[in-house]
């Protein structure tokens, strides 16, 4: 087994651990807000900007719907990180700038788009209730572009530990690996992160 790869551990359908603890909000018709600082303080002018803006989203969730954010700050890099877990999937986005304000701008710009985008994707027609506001079921939008797979690729996926992955990434210069965990017999997906350091998908036990 090889040493000396240090990665971060990323479970599926989990949200990152907060440093700080995160806070619920929750309005008469409002989705349910869940925020949390990483490296940072969420002040109550942050926490009223997202309750603001991301309430925009109201007209495709219901009520009942969690809205995970989690804001953190490395350096001048503003990031805040959008997550939210619907039937069969999540919704999901993450948006850096300099700006904590424009960064809030921006993430609830990229989810409308991808609800109107990808609608056909994220929801059945014949899905009702849910997660979902009917009105938002039944309306038709225009796909920009359909989403296209031109290469398919198969291989045999060896058992080693992650630590071998990140080694033969590297060899292959690639950004990521798929591997079978010899400690869990899972499917995992190591891959490169800044700082010369990398990350391990897992899937959730």
């Amino acid at each position: 087994m090889t040493s000396g790869c240090r990665y971060d551990i990323i479970r599926m359908a989990k949200g990152q651990t907060p440093s700080t603890p995160p806070v619920y909000s929750k309005g008469d018709e409002r989705m349910n807000f869940i925020i949390s600082g990483k490296n940072l303080t969420v002040s109550d002018s942050l926490r009223t900007a997202i309750e603001d803006k991301l309430s925009k989203l109201d007209r495709y969730f219901t009520p009942d719907t969690e809205v995970h954010v989690t804001l953190s700050v490395e350096k001048e890099r503003q990031k805040i990180e959008v997550t939210i877990p619907v039937k069969g999937g999540i919704i999901r986005s993450e948006q850096v700038s300099n700006d904590m304000y424009v960064s809030i701008d921006l993430v609830e710009e990229v989810i409308e788009r991808q609800l109107r985008k990808y609608k056909t994707k994220i929801v059945d027609k014949k899905q009702s209730g849910g997660n979902f506001q009917q009105a938002y079921v039944d309306r038709e939008f225009e796909e920009d572009e359909q989403i296209r797979i031109i290469r398919s690729k198969k291989f045999d996926i060896k058992p080693m530990y992650p630590e071998d992955a990140c080694v033969q990434m590297e060899l292959l210069g690639h950004n990521f690996y798929v591997f079978c965990n010899a400690e869990t017999d899972q499917v995992n997906v190591v891959y490169k992160r800044k700082g010369n350091t990398y990350g391990l998908i897992e899937p959730d036990a």
